[in-house]
């Protein structure tokens, strides 16, 4: 820095400012000059020689970050801050898998013979056999890159490895069944005539996946608790930074055999709509698709009820007056997740089947539970009203009378009156789709109430089918267990 009174001293001195392409520089270019000079001490700093540039909103910044963090910690798990536990690993190459087609793997010059539709309904039945060969791959990683040298490392111990990966190992010789069959019935030329008969032979084997799916919901709350243990975090971090994972966690893994159980409907969908009416194969291809849903919608019943009596085997109670029949008798969890009241307070509310109970997430022991808030609401006495934006007083201080309208959006309210008395509390869901979830199924649940008491016979059906009362509550995403409203 020039002080104003060397600059009597020193030749006249022009103050430029280049723009190269990464940075700016500062020069002083000595050259005599008899022009007055601006005095230096005017200047304040070099931001204000800088033109000003129109700044977004903050709100919208706020919103574009938050939006990143978000993709960050779903979808891209590797860039997450390390533990302060955890080793600098170097970034490696990922081993991405390459989509295969049928005309792309036989090329035996038959594309000219065979029709549109023929070809379409070839490329349907390699996608079914690719994709069993695919799921082996992954079931075999899980368990030789994953199980195997936690077990031998002796990163978990045996019983909690059991717990995680349940019957896993069971399932790999079962897809390679299927796999082999449907290789046998390939001609050398690559074609196929006929999978119906396989599928159906093969099908039943499926209800395996009966104790697999309905031990999810534990094994993803065991796996997250030893998330904590530094051994088994370096270890699966290890793992997603390592070219074989395909930047795909554990439970990524682990929960593709779901996947694929759901997928095999809108195989044989696809494989049906290209089977010309007078194909011999197209009665085996009706009998397997009747088959496989109603081989899904057991295992999903059933998985429904197992994560029904999860949740309320962890619920706690304050006094006995908090317990409930509703709950003892409840079969179906039509959601649950994460809401805040009015005060900002996080609650953990579940929609059973005839009733609504509201909780907070607390440790105990380590391990997660719900301790009961306020007394339950039956959904035949519960009221709800959607909220609009702004409509709620946020209350208990001062920041909330001059909250931003940010804090006011997606509420909703739901009473109960008892004895005189009134219960009501208001939510506020994550975003306005996740309110409107909430309500679907609240309103839902009521509904399918009110049917079941007008009609006996149908209450007969509903004590024998649990998957009635959410039939569109969206599937829950085992990977965000938190939010995500669930269909039994």
């Amino acid at each position: 820095k020039c002080r104003l009174d060397e600059q009597k001293k020193l030749l006249s001195k022009t103050l430029k400012i280049v723009m190269f392409p990464n940075f700016w520089s500062v020069l002083y270019v000595c050259e005599p000059s008899s022009k007055r000079v601006k005095p230096l001490s005017r200047v304040t700093s070099l931001a204000s020689l800088i033109p000003p540039v129109k700044a977004a909103p903050l709100k919208r910044i706020g919103q574009t970050l938050q939006r990143s963090i978000s993709f960050r910690s779903d979808c891209r798990p590797e860039n997450t801050a390390p533990r302060p536990w955890g080793r600098q690993i170097a970034p490696s190459i990922t081993k991405r898998r390459d989509s295969k087609l049928w005309s792309e793997t036989f090329d035996l010059g038959l594309g000219h013979m065979l029709s549109s539709e023929e070809i379409k309904r070839q490329e349907a039945i390699f996608e079914l056999s690719q994709g069993e060969q695919d799921l082996i791959e992954d079931l075999t990683l899980a368990k030789k890159a994953y199980r195997d040298p936690m077990l031998k490392l002796s990163i978990m111990s045996e019983h909690e490895l059991n717990q995680i990966f349940g019957t896993l190992d069971s399932l790999i010789p079962l897809h390679e069944d299927l796999l082999s069959r449907l290789r046998e019935a390939r001609k050398q030329d690559g074609s196929t005539d006929h999978v119906g008969h396989i599928l159906v032979d093969w099908l039943p084997c499926l209800e395996t996946y009966n104790g697999y799916c309905s031990n999810q919901v534990a094994a993803k709350a065991l796996l997250d608790h030893k998330k904590q243990d530094h051994r088994v975090h370096d270890f699966l971090q290890r793992c997603l930074e390592s070219p074989f994972s395909r930047k795909l966690d554990l439970w990524s893994f682990l929960d593709i055999p779901r996947s694929r159980l759901v997928k095999y409907p809108l195989l044989l969908r696809e494989i049906l709509k290209y089977t010309p009416n007078e194909h011999p194969d197209r009665q085996h291809l009706h009998q397997a698709m009747n088959m496989i849903q109603s081989i899904v919608a057991d295992i999903n019943t059933q998985t429904g009820e197992s994560e029904c009596r999860y949740y309320k085997e962890r619920l706690l109670y304050l006094e006995s007056g908090q317990r409930d029949l509703l709950i003892d008798s409840s079969r179906i969890l039509s959601c649950h997740g994460e809401l805040k009241n009015n005060r900002g307070v996080k609650l953990h509310v579940f929609l059973f089947q005839d009733v609504l109970v509201v909780t907070r997430a607390i440790t105990q022991n380590e391990q997660l539970c719900y301790q009961l808030h306020q007394q339950p609401i039956p959904v035949r006495d519960l009221e709800w009203e959607d909220l609009q934006d702004g409509e709620i007083r946020l209350g208990g201080s001062i920041r909330g009378a001059f909250s931003n309208s940010e804090r006011t959006k997606n509420f909703f309210r739901v009473a109960f009156r008892s004895g005189g008395q009134l219960q009501m509390h208001c939510f506020q869901a994550r975003d306005a789709f996740n309110k409107q979830q909430w309500l679907n199924c609240i309103r839902q649940a009521k509904e399918a109430l009110g049917s079941t008491e007008s009609d006996p016979q149908t209450a007969a059906r509903c004590s024998d089918c649990s998957a009635d009362a959410s039939a569109e509550c969206p599937q829950m995403d085992l990977t965000d267990l938190t939010l995500t409203p669930v269909k039994t």
